[in-house]
């Protein structure tokens, strides 16, 4: 699959558009000058797999404690600014990225100023459009509609520009699948800009993770995208965990293990539900990508294996471990799960890592 070719730019380390690894982004919650929090935060985040951390920036001690906050982390910081731009003046200077709407900041000269800031650090700007949030010409005379979205974005792309400044990425987000999908298509053919897709305001677990996958995965397959975040009420890992699953089942990112398993009826002789989570749980460390294939019985077990690494089809006290589309041997029912973990294993351990 192409992905849409976009100017590259780097947020601290990490490298977004070009042909740069769609990268996965998040956010904390807590107030950011609570710096002990927010580092712990921080810390979840990494190491859930989180590339690229926002802070909110609502005050002056917000944006103060970046400083001591940037000497305490290791993954590059985005200090999200509305309307005050003294704040972002302050931030840039210990922040490897800017959120903005500049059509909210003021007028061009208040622009100029943090454009300047960013050009003497050599961090980018993201524009961040959303749909609640318009500027009032948009709000008036398009709605809260991906037109409307697009139009503010082209606005404040050439605020930038017009500033000497391109080191830019830009955010369409609304709070449903529609406009979403809608404003990024519709922006994507009139710039060069990376994209940071997702859907805002997109609920609690259950809700923002098939809100995510409907925009996100549709986005992703049409080649639009080049960083994500997953956005969900109060839950700091599983939204990396929603992002990187997203990213695998669109053909984006190939790490860890894919597993097929059958839905349950009434062929079935085992306990497929636990079973299935125990392959999850004991393999979840697994980088390298693995299609595996969990099956109840032999009516879709001998197919599916043919197309996975190596399978397990589960009989009447009994079962196969296919390797490779051959049957490596016949077991017990109370032994065979863990053989077939243990080569799992050792097939991860023998195929090279193709992330």
């Amino acid at each position: 699959m192409k992905r849409f070719k976009t100017k590259q730019i780097f947020v601290g380390n990490v490298a977004i558009g070009g042909d740069a690894p769609i990268s996965v982004q998040s956010m904390t919650f807590s107030k950011t000058k609570d710096i002990k929090e927010t580092k712990s935060q921080i810390d979840k985040l990494q190491l859930a797999g989180c590339e690229i951390v926002r802070v909110a920036v609502s005050d002056e001690q917000d944006a103060k404690a970046l400083k001591e906050l940037k000497d305490q982390v290791s993954i590059p910081l985005v200090a999200d600014i509305h309307f005050r731009y003294k704040l972002a003046l302050i931030a840039l200077e210990n922040v490897d990225c800017i959120r903005i709407n500049p059509g909210n900041i003021g007028d061009k000269k208040r622009i100029e100023m943090i454009a300047k800031g960013c050009n003497q650090r050599g961090i980018p700007i993201r524009i961040g459009v959303n749909a609640g949030s318009l500027e009032k010409q948009f709000e008036n005379k398009y709605g809260p509609t991906p037109k409307g979205m697009v139009e503010s974005a082209l606005y404040n792309i050439k605020l930038l520009e017009d500033c000497g400044f391109d080191n830019i990425k830009v955010s369409l987000k609304a709070s449903d699948v529609e406009r979403t999908i809608q404003a990024y298509k519709m922006l994507r053919p009139q710039v060069i800009y990376p994209f940071h897709i997702g859907v805002t305001e997109a609920g609690t677990l259950y809700q923002s993770i098939i809100k995510s996958s409907m925009a996100l995965g549709n986005l992703l397959l049409d080649g639009i995208g080049d960083t994500i975040r997953v956005s969900i009420t109060g839950e700091l890992e599983e939204e990396i965990k929603a992002a990187k699953a997203i990213l695998k089942y669109s053909g984006r990112q190939k790490e860890g293990i894919t597993i097929v398993s059958c839905p349950t009826c009434g062929r079935i002789e085992v306990d497929l539900t636990r079973a299935v989570k125990i392959v999850e749980e004991k393999l979840k460390h697994i980088k390298t990508p693995l299609q595996i294939s969990v099956m109840g019985c032999a009516v879709n077990a001998l197919g599916e294996a043919k197309h996975a690494d190596i399978a397990i089809a589960f009989g009447n006290k009994s079962g196969l471990i296919i390797k490779n589309g051959k049957i490596l041997c016949k077991l017990d029912e109370d032994k065979i799960l863990d053989v077939f973990l243990d080569e799992v294993q050792k097939m991860a351990n023998e195929k090279p890592n193709l992330i």
